[in-house]
């Protein structure tokens, strides 16, 4: 086999290779035209936590927009000595024709639901699996782990402080985004605020300070340059008997007499409970109360809880690896399944994963997912996943399948409902409009206000959010459960 390079990345070929055998597998026995339905969903929160932040659906559209092979790409193919000719030509010719049917970013989510419907051509729906999941999975993990940090800081402000730990660049730049959606306020990653408008913030490291003679000198410095925005690392060499007094000889020596004021000062080490609280007192009693306590060094929601506990007086984090990779569970369980054929007749035959393990049984046919909420208080009561047709009366008790306790007849009532899944692409076309990443973050907020029940978003054992089963859909899994087993 010949030697193959390619400097120039092309995102298309971003597949696992058995995606491109099966599709040429596919078009030698004739089947590229036949439809089917592909879902994408999780099976666990992480972080046990209640719920997840869906987030990457611009990227996925990006992709999908962009998605084509070029004569390199095709050359590597051919060198590979084991795809078709006619199936390179196809290729070479290919642009993706199906519909996809998503939740909107920045929708809360739950476990064992479809997020995202793919109903395709067969190789469209193939080739487009590694994508679809790796951007998905990674800003859903990195929005979420962004928005427990972000409700155990309160009313602190958070700022995403990760590049330099993310596990490459486009973990870099795409966690910043995750993480605004999320509801993190500013990131120290650049690009990212020059391509999302995720506002850039930063002031020193401690190597501005080790370069001057004194650490006075270079909190001078700094105050001279930026009088409006002077935050100082104080931290380099003793918090409390040289930092946070050069940083008040600063201000009233250098920034008062500008008409300025010290704005912040933050600390990247140590006792941050024990220190802030220090600090806090010397800069309220030098007259600096305005002045803002900043910390960062590995913090996390875990630490940010203990210190609340304990009493820390904090007004902004600095949060880097552990967000930016969410450390406590790296890794989040999308799935992508193939849940329905089209038939000649054109109608959709359900297909089901069986399997020991319960958990990876998985839900046949071509589907919906609706949201049930208490029509008094506007919380969220249970997801409903129903049959594409299917629609849900709200003005009438509506009957549904509790899985896990089958023998019980159960319906809502007094209740509003909503459709979640919206058409994203048609026929290959994008038909969606795209909301600003503003839009998306206002919208994970306001669920979080007014339809997430606070037991929901407990950090420890949180409310278990309901998912049932219309009672069409569960004939058919049940019939199809029998029939297999």
């Amino acid at each position: 086999m010949a030697t193959f390079t390619k400097n120039k990345r092309n995102l298309t070929m971003l597949m696992d290779f058995y995606e491109l055998t099966m599709s040429n597998g596919y078009f030698v026995k004739g089947l590229k035209d036949k439809r089917v339905v592909f879902d994408m969903f999780y099976r666990r929160n992480p972080d046990n936590g209640g719920f997840v932040i869906f987030a990457g659906l611009e990227q996925l559209v990006e992709y999908i927009q962009n998605l084509s092979f070029d004569e390199e790409d095709i050359e590597y193919l051919r060198n590979r000595n084991m795809f078709d000719e006619g199936f390179l030509e196809y290729l070479a010719n290919f642009k993706f024709s199906g519909d996809i049917y998503s939740v909107e970013e920045g929708t809360v989510v739950y476990p064992n639901t479809p997020l995202i419907t793919v109903v395709a051509p067969l190789i469209d729906a193939q080739l487009i699996e590694t994508m679809l999941l790796l951007t998905i999975n990674h800003q859903s993990l990195i929005a979420t782990k962004a928005n427990r940090i972000v409700r155990a800081a309160g009313t602190a402000s958070v700022m995403e402080f990760g590049a330099r730990r993310a596990q490459g660049s486009d973990a870099a730049i795409y966690g910043a985004r995750a993480c605004y959606i999320g509801g993190v306020g500013a990131t120290a990653t650049t690009i990212s605020d020059e391509m999302f408008g995720v506002k850039a913030v930063g002031t020193m490291a401690h190597s501005f300070v080790q370069f001057f003679d004194s650490e006075y000198e270079a909190f001078k410095a700094y105050a001279e340059v930026y009088p409006d925005n002077c935050i100082l690392l104080i931290d380099t060499y003793n918090v409390l008997e040289s930092g946070v007094k050069n940083a008040i000889k600063v201000a009233k020596e250098v920034l008062e007499p500008m008409g300025h004021r010290l704005k912040g000062i933050r600390i990247d080490s140590g006792d941050l409970a024990y220190l802030t609280k220090k600090v806090r007192k010397i800069l309220d009693e030098a007259g600096c109360e305005d002045c803002s306590i900043v910390v960062s060094n590995s913090v996390d929601e875990y630490l940010i809880n203990s210190l609340n506990k304990q009493g820390a007086r904090i007004d902004s984090y600095g949060v880097g690896e552990r967000m930016i990779t969410a450390k406590s569970e790296p890794v989040f369980g999308g799935v992508y399944k193939l849940a329905a054929v089209e038939k000649d007749n054109g109608e959709f035959e359900p297909k089901i994963k069986i399997s020991e393990n319960v958990e990876k049984i998985t839900n046949p046919g071509f589907k919906s997912l609706w949201r049930i909420y208490d029509k008094e208080s506007g919380y969220g009561i249970a997801d409903v996943i129903t049959l594409h047709d299917e629609t849900i009366d709200d003005s009438k008790p509506y009957p549904y399948m509790d899985e896990i306790k089958p023998w019980k007849r159960r319906s809502f009532e007094n209740f509003s409902c909503e459709n979640l899944k919206k058409t994203i692409f048609k026929n290959g076309e994008l038909v969606y409009k795209l909301p600003t990443l503003k839009e998306i973050s206002d919208k994970v907020k306001k669920q979080l206000d007014t339809t997430v029940w606070p037991e929901e978003q407990r950090f420890e054992n949180p409310h278990t959010h309901y998912v049932d089963l219309s009672m069409e859909l569960y004939k058919v899994k049940q019939e199809m459960l029998s029939r297999f087993s």
